[in-house]
C-alpha cells in the first residue's frame, strides 16, 4: 500500500508508525485508518518485527478527527440517507482500529510526544503501554461536541483506570495533562518530549531482548481477554492448553532444557507459523 499519512519503518526488529500530518497536526482521516490497518496487519505477518511503536509528527500526536465539511457527514462518511441506512452496519473508523490493535500479535507502544484528544487518545487504549511527554495535553471531549466515545473507548478506559476516572474525563470532557494521566494510571511514564521516542525504544527492547515471540503472543491474548470472564475457570481451562501446547510442541522445550542446562534458550517460533491453530477465546457477536 502507498502510505501518505503514516510512515512504516522497521529497525533492530522494532516496527515504528508514525502519524503523518504534520501541518494538521496529525488529524485522523479515513485514509490514515486505512493505511493503519495495512500496516498493523503487515506487522503481523513479519517475523522480522517483534514490537510496534506509534508516534506521531512535529508537535503533536494527533489532535482528533479531521472534521471534513459542515453539510453532509462531518466525519467524511458517505452514508446514505436516513430511509436507507442499516444502522447496523455503521461501524466507526476508530473502532476498526482499536480491534486491530486488540488483535495484534505483538505489543503495541503509544509514544504520546504530543497532544492526544478524540480519537488521538482513544486510539491508544487498545495499546498496551502509553509512554507521553512532559505537559502533553490530553483529552475525551466527545460530550462537549454533543457526541459519544468511539474507539471502544468505553470499553479499555474504564478497565485501564477504573469507572471512577472514566467517568470523570468522558461526562466532562475537559483537557487534562499527561502529569493527570500519569497519576491514575493512563501513562506509563513520563519524558521530555525529545526522549519520548526513546523511553518507547528502551521500553520494547526490554519486551524483547529474553522473550520468545510465540510466548509474549499469547500471553498478550490472555491478558486483555481472560480478565473479561465471569469465572476463573475459564481461565484455567486456557492456562492448561496453552502451558501443554508451549511446552510440548512450541518454544518452551527449550526453554526448560537451556534452564537445566544453564545457557540461553534458542527460540525459533515464528507468529506468523507457529501460533496454535485452535481458537480458545469466543469469537465475537461482529465481525
Amino acid at each position: 500500500m502507498d502510505y501518505q499519512d503514516i510512515r512504516y519503518n522497521v529497525a533492530n526488529r522494532i516496527l515504528t508508525i508514525t502519524l503523518h500530518r504534520p501541518d494538521r497536526m496529525n488529524a485522523w482521516t479515513l485514509r490514515m485508518k486505512e493505511e493503519m490497518l495495512d500496516a498493523l496487519a503487515r506487522a503481523n505477518a513479519d517475523d522480522d518485527v517483534r514490537v510496534i511503536v506509534v508516534t506521531g509528527e512535529g508537535k503533536a500526536f494527533c489532535a482528533g478527527m479531521e472534521l471534513v465539511r459542515p453539510e453532509g457527514n462531518i466525519f467524511g462518511y458517505d452514508i446514505p440517507q436516513e430511509e436507507e441506512l442499516n444502522i447496523e452496519e455503521v461501524r466507526d473508523s476508530g473502532g476498526e482500529l482499536s480491534l486491530a490493535i486488540f488483535n495484534s500479535d505483538k505489543p503495541v507502544i503509544a509514544a504520546i510526544n504530543g497532544a492526544a484528544v478524540g480519537i488521538g487518545i482513544t486510539m491508544t487504549l487498545p495499546m498496551d503501554f502509553r509512554i507521553a511527554a512532559e505537559g502533553a495535553k490530553l483529552g475525551f471531549v466527545f460530550s462537549q461536541r454533543g457526541i459519544v466515545p468511539e474507539a471502544c473507548s468505553s470499553w479499555f478506559l474504564p478497565r485501564v483506570v477504573g469507572m471512577q476516572q472514566a467517568l470523570e474525563w468522558v461526562l466532562s470532557g475537559d483537557i487534562f495533562t499527561a502529569e493527570e494521566a500519569h497519576a491514575a494510571g493512563l501513562i506509563k511514564s513520563l519524558h521530555a518530549k525529545e526522549s519520548v521516542l526513546d523511553a518507547a525504544y528502551a521500553l520494547a527492547e526490554k519486551l524483547m531482548r529474553k522473550s520468545a515471540a510465540t510466548s509474549v503472543a499469547l500471553a498478550r491474548k490472555m491478558l486483555w481477554r481472560n480478565p473479561n470472564f465471569d469465572h476463573p475457570m475459564y481461565a484455567h481451562q486456557i492456562d492448561s492448553r496453552l502451558m501443554y501446547l508451549t511446552s510440548e510442541r512450541m518454544d518452551g522445550r527449550d526453554g526448560f532444557k537451556a534452564f537445566l542446562e544453564k545457557r540461553d534458550p534458542v527460540f525459533t517460533g515464528n507468529v506468523s507459523t507457529d501460533m496454535p491453530a485452535t481458537p480458545f477465546w469466543p469469537e465475537p457477536p461482529l465481525k
